[in-house]
């Protein structure tokens, strides 16, 4: 069963990182929890493999229920890149999707509106630098 965060309504803000290959790394802003790192093999899909994403939420809600709904996930998330991407499915319209699977098979899935996400511009790359070496230099493959 996939855990959706609420459908999606836990899940504040973010970052994730593509450019090195075979490697996904960010954090996101949980409800009750505040930031988590990401750390993932595999890649984006097609239409963003490569880039930074940042996101933010306009359906987010900091709700009482988050704090126990979310109160078993990991402060670092690591796992398997089955899904990423701005434009997931041709039948539908353009939307940020977020989906992996943890070691253990437990599987992972973020669906925010459209326009909630964009392809980082080169300064915001820039800034977010540093904090993506910090997540990829925690390996734990």
């Amino acid at each position: 069963m996939a855990q959706k965060f609420a459908n999606g309504r836990w899940v504040k803000a973010g970052f994730l990182d593509n450019r090195v290959a075979g490697t996904v790394v960010g954090r996101i802003t949980f409800a009750a929890l505040g930031e988590v790192s990401l750390l993932l093999q595999g890649d984006f899909k097609e239409d963003i493999k490569g880039e930074v994403i940042i996101f933010e939420n306009s359906n987010f809600e900091d709700d009482g229920r988050a704090e126990m709904g979310l109160a078993d996930l990991d402060s670092i998330l690591y796992g398997n890149a089955y899904l990423i991407s701005l434009d997931p499915h041709p039948l539908l319209e353009p939307h940020p999707y977020i989906e992996w699977f943890s070691p253990d098979e437990v599987h992972y899935r973020i669906e925010l509106p459209h326009g909630d996400a964009r392809v980082a511009t080169q300064q915001e790359t820039a800034l977010l630098e540093v904090e993506s070496e910090k997540i990829r230099s925690m390996d734990n493959f």
